[in-house]
């Protein structure tokens, strides 16, 4: 796989920590021109400046909120204009926890807006490029919840579900075009909103934190959490030509926790 992405332009969204940070850091060792997207400019100058340059790749950002998919439109068409995006990493942080019947109308609506009103957004101005160009990857960063809801997170089960289809959708609708879209379903991963799970799992239940963290490692048969480097692995992966061939798939990248296929 080694510098398989040069003289490709990715744009990877949340990418100023977690799973969208590992993401933007391998694909640009990998050769890619990565632009970052998130709201803090000052985080996105932080990621920016350890991204790789060693094969001549220069990397831009996009400070941006998906869930103002007004001003993202408009941040994000100059941006596609001056180069077009060949490589589309669709990633936000999660809602909040919480059972699913006592959650507001407004945090639906909020989820709805910020993950797939905002991913459908940068699809709008993304893919006529791809289009032209007949070559594309979207790789959408949803959830295991698609395959089986988890516990306490009801908004976010229902929103990932809905994204997951839709990228479903787009992969018959796109691949005559040589684009393919893929979702990538991370597992239990070392980041800062596992830590919020945790914690508020073991505020709720009284629990350590310990505790609760030691009985979501006993549900997973590899009995570890993943790393986002991990994640961005199998990113890296579909968005590379070894991915070709692989289109409208879910990935699983979860230790084997799911329990179903």
């Amino acid at each position: 796989m080694e510098h398989q992405l040069i003289g490709k332009h990715a744009l990877v969204c949340g990418s100023t920590q977690g799973i969208g940070k590992a993401t933007a850091l391998e694909l640009a060792r990998l050769g890619a021109h990565v632009t970052l997207l998130a709201r803090n400019g000052e985080a996105l100058r932080a990621v920016q400046a350890q991204l790789s340059t060693e094969h001549g790749a220069s990397h831009g950002i996009v400070v941006a909120d998906m869930a103002n998919t007004t001003a993202l439109a408009a941040a994000i068409a100059q941006h596609v204009a001056d180069t077009p995006v060949d490589i589309l990493v669709n990633n936000t942080g999660g809602p909040a926890p919480g059972p699913a019947h006592l959650a507001e109308v407004d945090a639906f609506e909020a989820a709805f807006r910020q993950h797939l009103l905002g991913f459908q957004t940068l699809v709008r101005a993304c893919v006529p490029g791809m289009q032209q160009r007949g070559h594309g990857r979207i790789i959408n960063v949803i959830s295991t919840s698609v395959k089986q809801p988890l516990p306490n997170l009801g908004v976010s089960n229902t929103i990932r579900g809905a994204v997951a289809n839709w990228g479903k959708t787009l992969a018959t609708e796109l691949g005559p075009f040589g684009i393919t879209v893929n979702n990538v379903l991370p597992g239990a991963t070392e980041t800062e909103r596992l830590a919020a799970i945790i914690t508020n799992k073991a505020t709720k239940t009284s629990m350590s934190e310990e505790h609760v963290r030691d009985e979501m490692l006993h549900e997973i048969p590899l009995r570890r959490f993943a790393r986002p480097e991990e994640i961005a692995a199998a990113v890296a992966f579909l968005a590379g030509p070894s991915g070709a061939y692989i289109n409208g798939i879910n990935l699983p990248v979860d230790g084997g926790r799911t329990a179903c296929l």
